[in-house]
């Protein structure tokens, strides 16, 4: 019997919307560009963002699906026009401008995909740039360039343009061009002007060559054949179907249903988030809205052809707008569930992202719970329960680097948050071929002959507006405390107890985990189990605890303040969503998390945001090279004392069903 498990194929393109936070529709984005452009005396305008204006929180948590016309339908829009950004609000329902103010402050909007594309070919046409490809007898046909932001090291606002570096590379025989960097040559756009108005060719170094660094299949790889020690390809069978609902963008697994959505510069959107306990008979609201907030990248190479590297990929790049179409039975499993995005181009029109999500149930063969009892007599116990998740997935592609990003729903009442890196290094070319020539700091790794991997950061930071059973909820620092027996009383020397210290104001909420032993829990001080304790939910990390080592005075570090620490609470604010500001393209970090921190706001007992950052320090080693294997990371929101007992201990144990024959004799 031969079994053909295909994938399930949603859209999330539909042309209408069944809930308030539905991401905005191709249609919706063709309305919104046109009431824009039918009311501007100048059609010149591009467009860098366009995602949903979402309804006032406490007007959503009053929302039901009946009362589906009593919520406005609204769009928020970051344009650009005669050199100055627009910030839009408009009523999509009404097709009409609610507001449009000029921002005058630091910093630009996303880049758009459309002006890098229309960047990166200039240099083809530029002679200086084509006498650096002659005299180094490189091959025009063969020179693959790419888009890099400036940053920004103090730079007087009036004297500041819209600039974009441009570096370039080598492809030739191989598809992995980003290791064959053109060193020396750097290229300056002016994006306003779209021309070169910079350019420096500062050396001829040798290009590293091409050979071993293809990652690509063989064309015509024998059937069979694996090298390396490669397993056997495997499936996952679901003989009773799927076990969760998608009901437009509502999710419903297990006992947790939740809304997804797709946002060009966050990506993946999961919303109302809530858990149905079966002891008391009700939903229990968890997370309100959560999303990766910004991803910074800084190389430690401070000389001149690198100092300015130290990205901001969401809010410079936008993660969904780098996201990456998963394959189906590489990216997911054949049991997945995939769905489309859509976002608004540079020129508002909308494109879709096919296959932008998976969503999965994940058996890999784990346990949620066990045990054996050999000590009753006469008997032998043992009970097991397979651990079964939910996941929903979303890679993004930011030039060489991609992150694969999984949020993970568990039974137990449990959301992990993942984060994988692979792709491919950051290398600069050297003349060294041995690691014994080099003599002086190199600031990174010899890889491979020429080929120098940097030495940077990986610092993903996710905003979670956590409800943990109701809006109102507390930040609370359980240390572990050494208690030193002195009184004789006992044999014992020493024990160590819980001290809790709930925090009042937005300072006392900023951790730097590894400091102090302790456990970090957002608690609802409102309400407790039947014993007499506050429910909550407990911060664990799962890896990538890694913090700036960037002095306080580095430009990099004043934007990204907040790496300094892993976790930050700050009181709820509806327009503080991106931890390293709105505008981040040439920020001077004068609107990040750290600033809004510095109002030291009350969030005892208050709507809170809880901010994590999963971070690595990342030392490229041989194994990297051509292209890194998967490097993971993240946290858990586990539940503590949410629950009167284990919310799985009822569960039943598997039926053992008949394996199946997935083979054929033909």
């Amino acid at each position: 019997m031969l079994i053909f498990l295909l994938p399930l194929l949603l859209s999330l393109s539909a042309s209408s919307h069944s809930h308030p936070l539905d991401p905005l529709t191709a249609s919706e984005i063709t309305t919104i560009r046109r009431v824009i452009l039918s009311s501007a005396s100048d059609q010149s305008f591009s467009f860098h963002y366009i995602g949903l204006d979402e309804p006032d929180k406490p007007a959503l948590l009053s929302w039901r699906p009946s009362h589906a016309a009593s919520l406005p339908r609204r769009a928020f829009v970051i344009a650009r026009s005669d050199r100055q950004t627009h910030e839009i609000l408009v009523d999509v329902s009404n097709r009409s401008i609610i507001s449009n103010a000029i921002y005058r402050g630091a910093g630009y909007p996303i880049l758009t995909a459309e002006e890098q594309t229309v960047a990166v070919e200039l240099p083809s046409i530029y002679p200086p740039f084509l006498e650096s490809i002659r005299k180094r007898g490189l091959d025009l046909a063969e020179v693959v360039c790419s888009t890099f932001s400036v940053g920004w090291f103090g730079e007087a606002r009036r004297r500041r343009r819209r600039l974009l570096k441009i570096l370039c590379f080598l492809a030739g025989e191989t598809a992995n061009y980003y290791v064959r960097p053109i060193e020396g040559v750097t290229i300056v756009v002016d994006l306003d002007k779209m021309e070169i108005v910079g350019y420096r060719d500062r050396a001829q170094i040798p290009v590293p060559k091409a050979e071993g660094t293809d990652y690509r299949a063989p064309a015509g790889k024998e059937k069979g054949k694996r090298k390396g020690g490669g397993v056997k390809p495997g499936v996952v069978v679901q003989p009773e179907g799927k076990g969760f609902e998608i009901e437009g963008h509502m999710v419903r697994w297990a006992n947790w249903a939740f809304h997804l959505s797709f946002d060009v510069r966050a990506g993946t959107v999961i919303s109302l988030a809530s858990f149905y306990d079966a002891e008391k008979r009700s939903r229990r609201r968890v997370l309100h809205r959560g999303f990766v907030s910004e991803l910074f990248v800084p190389y430690m190479d401070p000389t001149e052809d690198w100092y300015y590297k130290t990205f901001f990929d969401e809010g410079e790049f936008g993660v969904g707008l780098c996201a990456s179409s998963l394959e189906p039975m590489a990216d997911c499993p054949a049991n997945a569930v995939f769905m489309d995005g859509c976002y608004a181009g540079g020129d508002g029109k909308p494109v879709v992202i096919k296959n932008v999500f998976c969503i999965f149930e994940r058996y890999a063969g784990d346990v949620a719970w066990r045990h054996t009892e050999a000590g009753i007599p006469g008997q032998a116990i043992t009970e097991v329960r397979p651990d079964v998740s939910l996941v929903v997935r979303m890679v993004c592609t930011n030039g060489n680097y991609d992150y694969v990003m999984d949020w993970e729903f568990k039974t137990t009442g449990s959301i992990k948050f993942g984060v994988s890196l692979t792709g491919i290094l950051e290398v600069k070319a050297t003349p060294y071929t041995h690691a014994d020539q080099i003599t002086s700091e190199q600031y990174g790794t010899l890889l491979a002959d020429s080929t120098i991997a940097v030495y940077h950061d990986h610092f993903i930071t996710y905003y979670l507006d956590v409800d943990v059973d109701g809006v109102n909820n507390s930040f609370v620092k359980s240390k572990l405390k050494t208690v030193h027996v002195t009184d004789g009383s006992t044999p014992r020397k020493s024990y160590w107890t819980v001290v809790k210290e709930t925090a009042d104001t937005e300072a006392d909420a900023q951790v730097r985990l590894g400091s102090e032993p302790a456990e970090l829990l957002i608690v609802n001080p409102n309400k407790k189990t039947k014993v007499g304790n506050i429910v909550g939910y407990q911060i664990i990390d799962h890896g990538g605890t890694a913090v700036s080592l960037l002095t306080e005075d580095d430009y990099p570090q004043m934007r990204a303040r907040y790496s300094n620490k892993q976790v930050w609470v700050t009181a709820y604010n509806k327009s503080e969503k991106w931890a390293s500001g709105l505008y981040v393209d040439q920020s001077t970090g004068d609107d990040n998390l750290a600033t809004w921190s510095q109002k030291n706001r009350v969030i005892k007992n208050r709507d809170i945001v809880l901010w994590y950052t999963v971070g690595f320090h990342h030392i490229p080693c041989q194994e990297d090279f051509p292209l890194m294997p998967l490097l993971s990371g993240g946290f858990e929101l586990r539940p503590f004392n949410f629950f009167e007992s284990n919310p799985i201990i009822k569960t039943q144990p598997y039926r053992h069903l008949p394996s199946f024959n997935c083979t054929s004799n033909v």
